[in-house]
């Protein structure tokens, strides 16, 4: 198992929490705090016992929490709004091997944020330098947009176990 490797939380009224570790989500099923609502197909054996590895877990009791009603800007999300594909040549890499570019550069005034950061293979990204893709020659494989939670949460879903959240919330 990666390091990526995260488990959505649910509040007890299934709103989007967070993402936490998987470590993390088997001590929250083993303490009895959460109710697993999807399993991966990821293992865990001990000497005696094997446990299915949580994708989707929901909290037993409601927590106050100020709402978050944005996915974060990060490396990570970025990287996972974009399927850890290079977004010019469209190869699938390994989180070590991509970089994020800056669609205009920041050296030609481009901003830090959602609709001007990609995932870029180091190949690229050396190609295109500090120049932007119409200078460069390069064409974008999708135009970069800033994800809802929800969004968010159902790419992650989908790249990581082939599964759709309002799939899974169907009652």
């Amino acid at each position: 198992m990666s390091s990526l490797d995260a488990v959505i939380v649910l509040s007890a009224g299934y709103e989007f929490m967070g993402l936490v570790s998987w470590q993390r989500a088997m001590l929250l099923m083993f303490n009895g705090k959460v109710e697993v609502i999807k399993e991966s197909d990821q293992v865990v054996r001990t000497v005696s016992q094997t446990y299915r590895v949580p994708a989707v877990i929901r909290l037993l009791k409601f927590i106050r929490q100020m709402y978050r009603r944005e996915v974060p800007f990060s490396r990570k999300n970025i990287l996972i709004r974009d399927s850890f594909v290079c977004q010019y040549c469209g190869r699938e890499n390994s989180c070590s091997e991509l970089t994020l570019d800056h669609i205009i550069p920041k050296v030609q005034g481009g901003l830090n944020n959602w609709t001007n950061v990609v995932a870029c293979c180091r190949t690229c990204n050396v190609r295109k330098g500090g120049r932007t893709p119409r200078q460069a020659s390069m064409t974008l494989i999708r135009k970069p947009f800033k994800p809802t939670i929800m969004e968010f949460i159902n790419i992650y879903l989908d790249r990581k176990f082939g599964i759709n959240l309002n799939e899974i919330l169907r009652f």
